[in-house]
């Protein structure tokens, strides 16, 4: 068993409903939603391919169809720009159109879960590792963390997660990792514990979401009984898997936000339009004059 082969694909799930944003979600994917001017989903494979990543396959499920025209060529705006004069624009939009046959879509007709997700795509996986990024998870700092997980795989191959700390009384809202001995660019995984409660919990470090995993997930996936939810858990056959293959962990060193949640999102599109030289600068006095002026308002109070 080679657990050294090349990662060349990743998986993207995006069949989710996106029900905590209704209305916003009601007719566009959650997914699409702007971090500031680019979906959601386009930092995802933004992130693969800055890891090496040349081929993806997108889990879609029912309205995804955005999703798909989103990774399209448009040649009508094209033609709209160029007569505008707007090249800046045209660059980076063909800077972000995927190269023919390098992705693919398949469909999770019912929701069962991202165990059942990501068995859909097996066909399209094939007998070979994958990345896996879930899309809601974006990480911000100089690398993403998907080149990280690539450089542990390239020095202990099998399978990698990534990582990063929580506080500890927060463990009962993660899936926790128990660490092991160190590694270049992370550490061995000795165990991998779904929401513990903080006395039980063995690390303070959480799964971020994403994951580098070998081909041999897909049978355990295929025979996962429902677990927490009534879904098909990945967690769950990922712990099967640990039983016969190593599992490693790499420590991002950035901040990942949860853009599944409101917090998260917002926190998201305020870091990463700081970051901006065309916003960031007035933006920050923006926002300090409305913490100031909150703050006010609360004494007053």
């Amino acid at each position: 068993m080679d657990l050294r082969k090349t990662v060349r694909k990743a998986v993207i799930p995006v069949a989710g409903n996106g029900t905590r944003f209704l209305p916003a979600t009601k007719a566009m994917p959650k997914e699409m939603l702007t971090i500031v001017d680019r979906p959601v989903v386009q930092y995802a494979v933004d992130e693969a391919r800055e890891a090496g990543i040349e081929h993806i396959v997108f889990v879609t499920g029912r309205n995804k169809q955005a999703i798909e025209d989103h990774f399209d060529d448009v040649p009508e705006l094209i033609s709209s720009l160029t007569r505008s004069g707007k090249s800046a624009q045209i660059l980076e939009l063909e800077s972000m159109l995927p190269a023919a046959g390098s992705v693919s879509f398949t469909r999770q007709q019912a929701p069962l879960g991202l165990g059942h997700a990501v068995w859909c795509a097996r066909d399209l996986i094939g007998d070979e590792p994958f990345a896996l990024l879930l899309p809601d998870m974006i990480c911000h700092g100089a690398r993403g963390c998907m080149a990280g997980l690539a450089d542990l795989y390239g020095t202990v191959g099998g399978n990698v997660v990534g990582v990063e700390q929580c506080d500890p009384t927060d463990t009962s809202m993660y899936g926790i990792v128990g660490k092991g001995g160190a590694v270049p660019h992370g550490f061995a995984v000795t165990q991998m514990v779904e929401k513990p409660r903080a006395e039980e919990a063995p690390s303070n470090f959480y799964l971020n979401g994403r994951y580098i995993l070998q081909p041999e997930i897909f049978d355990l996936l295929a025979h996962q009984q429902r677990g927490a939810g009534n879904e098909i858990q990945l967690t769950d056959s990922m712990v099967k898997l640990a039983g016969s293959q190593p599992f490693h962990a790499h420590p991002y060193g950035g901040r990942t936000f949860d853009c599944g949640s409101k917090q998260g999102f917002i926190e998201a599109n305020v870091a990463f339009a700081l970051d901006r030289a065309d916003i960031g600068g007035p933006l920050l006095s923006s926002i300090r004059d409305m913490v100031a002026s909150h703050q006010g308002h609360m004494q007053v109070a």
